[in-house]
This record gives structure tokens, C-alpha cells and sequence, in this order.
């Protein structure tokens, strides 16, 4: 795939606020919650809400984290790679990302139900701190795993230069 198709796409995600993202990830994310929470209290849901153990959640935007599936694409689209490591590349590291957000989402619900008094806390710190790490680190995983040599944007940038 070529920088200027590449860098195309990238521009072209997040037109209309990542919407595409959000309709594919909201419920790839809500079911299977559901479906957790659901082990472990009586629940139902409606829309976006998941109602259980006398109180209610709701799985809004920043929950399914549309920005951190952006930012592993943006990971991907701006490193040189053969096709079919970009392909296997994107598609393992959105599914490890999707799992792991589904089970913080889980846990949260667990924690949020029990009255866990440091809940707040936690639930800040890895929504402001550590979701990042989680992604850069899904991405040095990638790297590693499927041996990519190149550096996101810099690659790109010291080729166009020559």
C-alpha cells in the first residue's frame, strides 16, 4: 500500500467524529458485557444501558474508545509494512483491544455494583493515564510480534526526504 493511500484513509476515519468506529464497537462491546455481567447478577439492557444489582451503567462513547482503535490504526497506516503483516497486524491488535476493553468495562461494572470506595480513583486513572500505555504497549507487542523494523511516520518521513 502506498504513503499517499495510507495517509488517505488516515485522514478519512475520523470524518463525521469517528462514527464508523462507534458503529461497529458499540455493540462488539455492550453484548459481551451484557453477556459477562450477566454470569454473575440478573441484568437487562436497553440501548446503551445495562441495569443490574439495583443499578444502572451506561456504555457511552468514551467507554468504547473509539480515539484508542483510531490511535492503533494510526499506528498502523503510518508504518511501512507489507500488506498482509499490516492486515494480520491491525486486525490482532484491535481484537486484544477489544478484549481488554471489554473486560475493564466488566470490571468497573463489578467494582461500581460492590460500592467499591476507590472506585472514582481507579476509574480515572486508567481513563486518563493508563489507557494510553495500553495502546503504545498493544503496538510494541505488534511490532515485536510481527517483526515490524519501521517507525510510525518517521519511515515514512526519511523516505520522502531522500
Amino acid at each position: 500500500m502506498n504513503k499517499f493511500l495510507r495517509y488517505l484513509i488516515l485522514l478519512a476515519l475520523p470524518l463525521n467524529n469517528l462514527w464508523l468506529f462507534y458503529f461497529i464497537l458499540t455493540p462488539l462491546t455492550i453484548y459481551p458485557v451484557f453477556w459477562l455481567i450477566g454470569l454473575f447478577y440478573p441484568a437487562s439492557l436497553s440501548d446503551t444501558f445495562i441495569y443490574f444489582s439495583s443499578i444502572s451503567i451506561e456504555i457511552a462513547h468514551a467507554c468504547i474508545a473509539g480515539s484508542a482503535f483510531y490511535l492503533l490504526i494510526i499506528l498502523n497506516l503510518a508504518t511501512p509494512m507489507p500488506l498482509k503483516t499490516r492486515v494480520y497486524s491491525l486486525f490482532s491488535s484491535i481484537l486484544f483491544l477489544l478484549l481488554l476493553n471489554i473486560i475493564r468495562i466488566f470490571l468497573f461494572s463489578i467494582l461500581f455494583a460492590n460500592s467499591y470506595s476507590l472506585f472514582e480513583t481507579i476509574h480515572l486513572f486508567v481513563w486518563n493515564f493508563l489507557s494510553i500505555f495500553i495502546v503504545i504497549g498493544i503496538w510494541f507487542a505488534e511490532a515485536r510480534i510481527f517483526n515490524i523494523k519501521h517507525i510510525p511516520f518517521y519511515t515514512d518521513i526519511k523516505s520522502i526526504k531522500k
